[in-house]
C-alpha cells in the first residue's frame, strides 16, 4: 500500500470534497480536518483555495492526456468508424476510473471560476479538447477510409461527445441506469456516421 505525501493527501481529500459539495461550498478547514493537517500546511503547498483547485484540474488534465495517449498508442482499428466506437467505450470506462474527478467536471463551480480565471479555463479547455479529439480523429480517419460519410468532423465530434457525456451524467447522478443504453448509443453513433459504402 502506497503512503501518500501530505500534498497528495490534501489533493485527494479536496478532490473528493469539491466533487461532492462543490468548490464554493467546501472550506479549507474541512479539507484540513479530513487530512489531519493545519490549514497553514494547505496554504504552504497551494497558496490559496483557488490554487488547490487549479492543482486538481492540472492533475486531471495530465491524467486524461496520459490515459487517452495510452489507450490509442499502438492500437489499430479496422476503420475510422470502429475507432469512434472504441472512443465511446473508452470514455465510459474512463469515467469509471476517474469517477470523482468527472463529477468535479460536472459541477457548475468550475465553469464559474473559469469565467474569471484564465488558468482554470485553460485546464478545462485542454481536458475537453482531449475528449472531443478522440471522436474527431475517428471521423477524420473514417473520411479517409470511406467508413464515415463526409461531414464536418469537429461539429459531429462535439455532438457525439455530448451524447456520450450525457449518458455518463445520467449514470453518475444515479438518475437512470445508463448501462442498458450503451449498445443503443453505439448504434446511434453508427447511424449518424456510417457511410453508405460500408
Amino acid at each position: 500500500m502506497q503512503i501518500l505525501s501530505k500534498k497528495e493527501s490534501i489533493l485527494q481529500a479536496a478532490t473528493l470534497l469539491f466533487s461532492k459539495n462543490g468548490f464554493r461550498h467546501t472550506s479549507v478547514q474541512e479539507i484540513a480536518n479530513i487530512t489531519g493537517v493545519a490549514e497553514g500546511t494547505i496554504f504552504y503547498h497551494f497558496k490559496s483555495k483557488d490554487g488547490l483547485f487549479l492543482a486538481i484540474l492540472n492533475n486531471l488534465k495530465g491524467d486524461v492526456i496520459e490515459q487517452v495517449t495510452t489507450f490509442f498508442s499502438g492500437r489499430e482499428f479496422d476503420n475510422g468508424l470502429q475507432m469512434v466506437e472504441a472512443a465511446v467505450s473508452f470514455y465510459i470506462h474512463l469515467e469509471g476510473v476517474l469517477k470523482h474527478r468527472f463529477l468535479l467536471l460536472h459541477r457548475y463551480d468550475a465553469y464559474e471560476f473559469a469565467r474569471v480565471n484564465a488558468e482554470c479555463r485553460g485546464h478545462l479547455e485542454a481536458i475537453y479538447e482531449q475528449f472531443v479529439e478522440m471522436f474527431e480523429r475517428g471521423i477524420l480517419l473514417g473520411h479517409e477510409d470511406g467508413s464515415v460519410r463526409e461531414m464536418p468532423a469537429r461539429k459531429n465530434a462535439l455532438i457525439i461527445y455530448s451524447m456520450v457525456d450525457g449518458l455518463v451524467r445520467l449514470d453518475t447522478y444515479g438518475l437512470y441506469d445508463a448501462g442498458p443504453l450503451f449498445d443503443e448509443l453505439v448504434r446511434a453513433c453508427r447511424r449518424m456516421l456510417e457511410s453508405e459504402k460500408t
